[in-house]
Order: structure tokens, then C-alpha cells, then sequence
């Protein structure tokens, strides 16, 4: 504790100028502790408007050649792909995750081409790939398989790394994968590419908004609670971090992300490990709605969001905002 009292000190001195306030900062966002989501779809020149998620567009390969290049000039270092599959290529298996020819693949191989300093993660489960909405193989009863999904994901992994991407994400929550995908990255000669392992993923209400974006809402059945985490566990989320850190994970990721800074903070203070976090779809959305309602200042709402993501500990955070962020940074 600081022995002076007041008037000897007066904490409010330091607030007193904006130059005083930037010298004492404790948190320092910038455009580089971003990451910017994009939506994927099947065309030429296209751009559709996601409805729920304001302001958000899916864009073809071409058009997303385009937004690598502004997030590159905005200074923001990596960009995560999410494709939304076409109905007719979605199977109960999603054998159209293995193919190299995807959607997918061809946007990391055409963004890498025309924009190779920018960073593209790309998301590695198969959700946008199956007929039934689930991250994995689905059983006779509805129960997601575990080891032979991990099987596919392996697969899907080595797909998209043989494309170009620089990290790949799991983000299905099946125990064992990033063992499972880190043996086979170094086996294929893929020894600098990144696992982001979704490790503390939980079964939320916020993801909705995402999954218009990739067209799987509606085709769910069911739930994802027999593999997504319980939002009133904890520890669980220490285990699971643990784990995928022993397995080979370079950084790890907490979703959602503001209902969650709890986990953020106690993940980075037991592992001292990168940590990252993902202020998903329905965060963006609320605060879009917000703004729109007259309800809170857009600018400051996603500055404020942000820097608290930063402040909890998070390495990086992954946000639909991050370009009006990144803008809202230049401008100072």
C-alpha cells in the first residue's frame, strides 16, 4: 500500500491531462493485438450482407483478396477464415473438409499469392462442412464421436496447412486433436505452422449471429453440450488449457469472450502462456444494436471492449470490429 494519504496524494492528479493519462496507462491496445474474421462464400465479385451481424459481409475469394490487403494497411497482422459451404456439398460425414480444392483452400492459396505478409488462421472442425450442424461425426444416437472425428480433423488439419495457412485452430473441443494434429504436422514437414487450440470453448448463446454466417443455422440437431464446456465450469477450463499446452498447442483461445475475462485471467496467470480471446458473433451483434438504439457510442463501446480483453490478460482477441478498431487507433 502507498504510505501517503490525502491531500499528499491525490490519485486524480495523474487523470488530470490526456498526456499524463497515456504516460501511467497500464494496457496499451494496438492494431496488432487484433484479428480479423472474415466470412468466405462460393462467386465472383460477391458481397452479402449477414443480417445479424451489421455491417459484416461474406465475399468471395476475390473480394476477400481485397480485405487481406486493408487489414494488412490497417496494421492488422492476421486475418481467420470461416467458409460458408454450399447446402449441396454438406454431408453427414463433411467429406468436403478433405477437399483440397474447397472453398477454403482456394482462399488461403489466392490471399497468400496476392498478400503474403498477412497471417491467415483458419478454423479447423467440421461444422461448415456437415449436413447436421455438429463439429464432428455424428452417431446413430446424435452423440459426436470423438476419436474418429480427431481422425478427420487431422486430415482437414494437413488440407489447409499443404494450402498455405500459417495457424490452424481447432475449434470442435474432441479430446486429443492437437496431439493428434501436431504429430502430423511434423511428420509432413509442416514444423512452423501454429495450433491455436479452442481450449476453453464453451456451449454459449452468444454464437448465433456466427452461424447465419457460415449457413449452418437450421440445420442443427440438437445441442453441442456433450462437447462444448458447461458455462459454469472453471477449473474444467485450467484442465483443458493444460492439456492441449502438453499436446502441443503454441497458443490457446477462450470463448466467448467478455462473459468469460474470468477465464482469460486465470489461464494466463497459471500458464504464461499466449492466450487469446474471441468476442464472438452475438458480443459484436449486441454492441451493434446497442448503437443503432441510440443506447451507447459505437467508437468508445468497442475501444472499451476491447482494452478490457487486453487488461485481462489475452495476448489477442479476435473481433468483427477489429477494422474499426484498428481505425479508431490511427486516429488516436
Amino acid at each position: 500500500m502507498n504510505p501517503a494519504s490525502f491531500p499528499a496524494l491525490r490519485m486524480r492528479r495523474s487523470r488530470s491531462s490526456a498526456w499524463s493519462r497515456a504516460l501511467v496507462a497500464e494496457t496499451v491496445l494496438t492494431p496488432a493485438d487484433l484479428i480479423w474474421p472474415l466470412f468466405v462464400t462460393d462467386g465472383q465479385g460477391v458481397e452479402e450482407p449477414i443480417a445479424t451481424l451489421p455491417g459484416v459481409s461474406r465475399w468471395s475469394v476475390d473480394r476477400l483478396v481485397e480485405r487481406a490487403r486493408e487489414a494488412r494497411d490497417l496494421g492488422i497482422p492476421c486475418i481467420a477464415l470461416f467458409p460458408n459451404t454450399p447446402r449441396e456439398l454438406r454431408t453427414e460425414r463433411g467429406e468436403e473438409a478433405l477437399n483440397p480444392d474447397n472453398l477454403m483452400c482456394r482462399a488461403i492459396k489466392t490471399v497468400k499469392n496476392a498478400v503474403p505478409e498477412i497471417g491467415i488462421l483458419t478454423d479447423v472442425a467440421l461444422d461448415p462442412y456437415t449436413a447436421n450442424g455438429h463439429d464432428g461425426l455424428v452417431d446413430e444416437a446424435g452423440y459426436v464421436l470423438n476419436d474418429e472425428t480427431s481422425k478427420v480433423l487431422v486430415e482437414q488439419a494437413l488440407v489447409q496447412a499443404r494450402a498455405g495457412a500459417d495457424v490452424v485452430a481447432p475449434s470442435d473441443m474432441m479430446d486429443g486433436r492437437v496431439g493428434a494434429i501436431r504429430s502430423a504436422l511434423e511428420q509432413e514437414g509442416h514444423v512452423n505452422v501454429r495450433i491455436m487450440a479452442y481450449a476453453a470453448k464453451y456451449a454459449s448463446a452468444f454464437y448465433g449471429p456466427f452461424r447465419d454466417a457460415v449457413g449452418s443455422r437450421g440445420l442443427l440437431k440438437g445441442d453441442k453440450k456433450n462437447y462444448q464446456m458447461d458455462p459454469a465450469n472453471a477449473e474444467e477450463a485450467l484442465r483443458e488449457v493444460a492439456l492441449d499446452l502438453a499436446e502441443g498447442a503454441d497458443w490457446v483461445m477462450v470463448k466467448p469472450g467478455l462473459p468469460y475475462l474470468d477465464i482469460v485471467r486465470r489461464v494466463k496467470d497459471r500458464f504464461e502462456a499466449p492466450v487469446f480471446a474471441y468476442q464472438v458473433s452475438g458480443e459484436y451483434a449486441m454492441i451493434e444494436a446497442a448503437a443503432a438504439a441510440g443506447m451507447g457510442d459505437r467508437d468508445a463501446l468497442v475501444l472499451e471492449t476491447l482494452i478490457a480483453f487486453k487488461r485481462a490478460g489475452a495476448s489477442g482477441i479476435l473481433s468483427y470490429h477489429a477494422p474499426l478498431a484498428a481505425r479508431l487507433l490511427a486516429d488516436g
